[in-house]
Formats: structure tokens, C-alpha cells, sequence
């Protein structure tokens, strides 16, 4: 697999994340339907908010390295 390739990969994981973390905000504050669901329907947002997070930390700081690399190899 090629580093763009990984690249690619890796910012469509930091934007699913972003969309999960965002739905599971919406679900939590906006949502009537999770409201009548009680506890159940905060897992639910909870869930949505914890894999968003899953998806878009770890990726970052290694879509950071990559790129760092990326650039000290550029310069030299």
C-alpha cells in the first residue's frame, strides 16, 4: 500500500469519526426519540460519540507522523 493511498484512508477515517462523534451529539441534545428511549437511547449517543473518537484520535497523530516524515524526507 502506497503512503497516499494510507493517507486516503486515514482522513476518511478522521471524517467518519467526526460524523459519528457529530450524530451522537445530535442524538444526545436533539433527539426526542432518544429521549423516550431513557438509558438505552444514552448508550446509544454514547456509542456514536466513543467510536467517532476511536476513529479520529489514533488517526491523526498517525496521519501527523506520516506527514512529518513526508517532509523530512523532502528535505533531504
Amino acid at each position: 500500500m502506497t503512503d497516499d493511498k494510507l493517507v486516503l484512508i486515514l482522513k476518511c477515517s478522521i471524517c467518519v469519526g467526526i460524523c459519528l462523534i457529530s450524530l451522537g451529539i445530535y442524538l444526545h441534545n436533539f433527539s426526542e426519540m432518544m429521549e423516550e428511549m431513557g438509558v438505552t437511547g444514552i448508550i446509544i449517543s454514547a456509542v456514536c460519540v466513543a467510536f467517532g473518537m476511536a476513529l479520529s484520535l489514533p488517526t491523526k497523530m498517525y496521519l501527523t507522523f506520516i506527514l512529518v516524515q513526508r517532509e523530512v524526507e523532502k528535505q533531504k
